[in-house]
């Protein structure tokens, strides 16, 4: 280790990229759903030896230099590796997409990987040379990860931070300090293989300090999280029975093809279908839940198959499927330069829409095209068919269709973003609807789960997730899997949701405030340390 350390710190030019990028690629190995934590200690100690060893450049030039080049290749490595099952997509498109599929997935690595680099170029301004610059690293790495999460539309996927959440005893930390408290936390342990190596004048015992204070802090965790499930109580809810189904219609990719009565007859028939011998059907079922992307048409527009889901849906049940919704003037005519939202819908008995809530949180290039004149120059079109993309809905809120509990509806990757999924006060769970058929064969449809879970854990609310291909699932508001369908498993779930976690979350109350104060702090003390004489520690 101290040969390699040394061999880093010493490194430049192409050799130093090179490194970096393989360190990125390894750390990859930690997020969902490998979780190699050990992966992450031994990739982020080579980016600090790679600043310890960078030429320092003053004013705005340091912001593009060594220093940046470190973090930036660094996280080329991760994203790409990270992110590489977003190929997947251009696998279902086919064509002129397998060309671009290696630039656009090495591209979007490249943009994402900006945010690293400037947090890098801003730690190594305040790097002290002391063992107090890896605080300094993950404080800067940290307010990089909370930016790549929230500006420019946020793309907040594969957070260190769920790193540290392979388990259901390791999750329970996120309802104190979130999935952005986690990554400052995950970065800063993962660090301090660099405070043992390279070898100096200190003892072996007094080198391996950091290290037995991370493992230390690593059984805190797991610890909290043991105590947290083993001391909360969770009551089921008596006022609903639930049924989702994941149906693998796989028709939404070309609406011109798709044949509407066809799609909502099969919906109808697994919606209708016995799981047991002793199962009523939809009798006594409160919730039937239908996912994302199965109906490649505006579902209000086609008034028989409005009829067909009425004389299914017994008095007491409730629909609530994902759903293309066509906006309407007060003529009663489209709205002009409106292509249309990617909805939830609730519909009862009646085959009445009686409540309904627009996807605000949009995809860039899968639901519209940022700059769409110039990239349909090439013919590329978003990647989620519909009139001409999707237009935003009017923000997070709550959906309270009658004779339902109130809750958070989330539409494909809005679940992904942390502590911005809307006011969770008043909602009694999450329901996420979901299409993660771009992705089948990838890891993707594992790792989107998995980042939803999360959210159950910040709130302390139950998740409802119909996903049209997988991965259907119930969690309880602690995070843990309830009951769920395996990938590409067409059939029915029907759960009971729990109680939402009584008195909510400390996360609930406060926020990302203990993720600001500690990386707030981290600056403040990184300042202070650098202005004292450099000494590796």
């Amino acid at each position: 280790m101290t040969w390699l350390a040394e061999t880093v710190m010493l490194s430049h030019g192409w050799r130093r990229f090179l490194i970096l990028v393989a360190a990125g690629a390894l750390a990859a190995a930690s997020v969902p759903p490998f979780f190699l934590l050990p992966a992450l200690f031994l990739a982020l100690p080579i980016w600090v030896w790679a600043l310890d060893g960078a030429e320092h450049r003053r004013g705005w030039r340091g912001l593009v230099g060594p220093a940046f080049q470190i973090g930036f290749a660094f996280g080329l490595g991760y994203f790409t590796v990270a992110l590489h099952w977003l190929g997947a997509a251009f696998l279902q498109e086919g064509g002129l997409f397998l060309v671009l599929m290696p630039f656009a997935i090495v591209g979007l690595a490249a943009i994402l990987s900006i945010f690293w680099g400037l947090g890098s170029a801003l730690a190594h301004m305040l790097w002290s040379g002391g063992a107090f610059r890896i605080v300094t690293l993950a404080s800067l790495l940290a307010i990089a990860e909370w930016g790549r999460g929230h500006l420019f539309s946020g793309f907040p996927f594969d957070l260190i931070g769920y790193a540290l959440t392979a388990n259901d005893e390791m999750l329970q930390l996120a309802s104190v300090i979130g999935t952005y408290g986690l990554t400052f936390l995950g970065a800063l342990l993962a660090m301090t293989p660099a405070l043992v190596w390279p070898a100096d004048q200190r003892s072996l015992v007094r080198r391996l300090v950091p290290i037995f204070l991370a493992v230390a802090a690593l059984a805190a965790q797991v610890a909290y999280g043991n105590w947290r499930l083993n001391t909360t109580t969770l009551s089921a809810r008596t006022d609903m029975q639930v049924r989702m189904v994941q149906p693998m219609i796989l028709d939404h990719a070309d609406w011109t093809t798709a044949d509407p009565a066809d799609i909502i007859n099969r919906l109808i028939q697994l919606s209708e279908s016995k799981v047991s011998p002793a199962d009523p059907g939809l009798p006594g079922i409160t919730h039937l839940i239908w996912p994302e992307s199965v109906f490649p048409f505006f579902l209000t527009n086609y008034p028989d198959g409005i009829a067909l889901i009425a004389r299914m849906l017994p008095d007491t049940t409730l629909l609530l499927t994902g759903a293309p919704r066509e906006p309407l003037g007060d003529d009663g005519l489209p709205i002009p330069d409106n292509p249309g939202y990617n909805s939830i819908l609730a519909l009862d008995t009646n085959g009445e829409v009686v409540a309904s809530y627009d996807k605000s949180h949009l995809v860039p290039f899968g639901e519209y095209l940022p700059f769409q004149g110039f990239w349909r120059l090439f013919g590329i079109n978003q990647f989620v068919p519909g009139t001409n993309g999707w237009a935003a809905g009017d923000g997070r809120r709550l959906m309270s269709p009658p004779g339902s509990p109130a809750f958070l509806a989330l539409v494909c990757y809005e679940a992904v973003f942390p502590g911005d999924i809307g006011d969770p006060k008043d909602a009694q769970f999450i329901l996420n609807v979901t299409n993660d058929a771009w992705f089948m064969g990838s890891i993707g449809p594992a790792q989107h789960a998995h980042h939803a879970r999360l959210r159950a854990v910040e709130t302390g609310l139950p998740m409802l997730r119909a996903a049209n291909t997988g991965v259907t699932l119930s969690v309880d508001p602690l995070g843990r899997i309830v009951a769920q369908l395996a990938e590409e498993q067409v059939g029915v779930l029907d759960v009971v949701p729990s109680e939402p976690l009584p008195g909510g979350t400390i996360f609930n109350r406060v926020g990302d405030l203990p993720f600001w104060v500690a990386v707030i702090l981290g600056v403040l003390g990184s300042l202070l340390a650098s202005r004292r004489p450099a000494r590796l520690a």
